[in-house]
């Protein structure tokens, strides 16, 4: 379980001077990669560890075997604690494991490390294709709710707004972040933020508000968007498991082919995006219906045809 992993990582760091990956992997008991990663993740997220290079090197906390949990900083508790409540596995344990760093933490940081575990969802569901970095709007958002501030936000091409963050959620490794300009919340793709700070005035926070809950109401929301037109489609067995990954919960499995396939139901937020998503199938599966997905997957043919010959 990484929750707990990681302030494993943290004892181990406090006990030697200097750790390398291969080592603190044969304590953990994990691969060299997986601690390498633990590593990476905890300086990333502003913990002060860092690697020396060359012979005799290896991972060191700032301050070495002297330094303790309560040394940290208020900023690289938030981030630790944000990236804590990002953790997937056993919820007993990782709340066993948080439990004990909050209790290692000096009282003053206690607050805002328990808003920084709160501040972030991380969903396993599916939204098109990963992006391979998190924006560094981000770890700003979780400061700002960690500290009980607003932000100023300049989204895509607009002038600066003054929002309340609720929280940030990771879909498919793409950031979203929950926010409240007025009285309702409101999601935002954190890549689209341009510029983003942290004011001095207090966040307006609604005292019950669930993140988890109001991010599972704005997926909703946007799943029905999405799903408002639906193909009919045979999809030959080698594709079916690799289709319905593809289309997460806007497919569906309606029964069984004759060749061993699976008859599908896929949805869209278009038949001409339907079109567009189900072209690069061609070779595995069949639209069967309706008329509209299918007229638009032979214009598309059709333009492919005349541009491509």
């Amino acid at each position: 379980m990484r929750a707990d992993r990681l302030i494993r990582v943290l004892f181990v760091l406090q006990a030697h001077e200097s750790v390398t990956a291969a080592r603190l992997a044969a304590e953990l008991e994990v691969s060299v990669a997986t601690a390498r990663r633990d590593l990476e993740a905890l300086s990333m997220s502003g913990v002060p560890v860092y690697p020396q290079p060359g012979r005799g090197g290896g991972w060191r906390l700032l301050g070495g075997a002297r330094t303790n949990l309560t040394g940290l900083t208020e900023p690289e508790s938030t981030a630790l604690f944000a990236l804590l409540g990002q953790t997937h596995g056993n919820a007993a344990e990782a709340a066993s494991g948080i439990r004990k760093l909050l209790a290692a933490l000096p009282t003053t940081f206690r607050s805002s490390a328990e808003r920084a575990i709160g501040s972030t969802v991380n969903d396993g569901g599916r939204w098109g294709d990963a992006p391979r970095t998190t924006p560094h709007a981000v770890s700003t958002i979780q400061r700002a709710i960690a500290a009980g501030a607003a932000v100023d936000v300049c989204y895509r091409d607009r002038s600066a707004v003054a929002m309340t963050p609720l929280g940030v959620a990771a879909r498919s490794g793409r950031w979203y972040l929950l926010a409240s300009p007025g009285d309702k919340p409101r999601l935002y793709r954190v890549d689209r933020i341009t510029a983003i700070s942290i004011r001095a005035d207090e966040a307006r926070t609604p005292p019950d508000f669930d993140l988890r809950a109001a991010w599972a109401a704005a997926v909703a929301e946007v799943e029905s968007l999405r799903g408002s037109s639906s193909a009919d489609v045979l999809v030959k067995d080698f594709a079916t498991t690799a289709l319905l990954d593809r289309f997460g919960v806007q497919a569906s499995v309606q029964d069984a082919a004759a060749d061993g396939g699976a008859r599908v139901e896929v949805r869209a937020q278009s038949s001409k995006a339907l079109a567009e998503q189900l072209a690069g199938w061609t070779a595995a599966i069949e639209v069967v219906g309706p008329p509209e997905v299918r007229a638009a997957l032979a214009e598309l043919g059709a333009r492919l045809v005349d541009r491509y010959g």
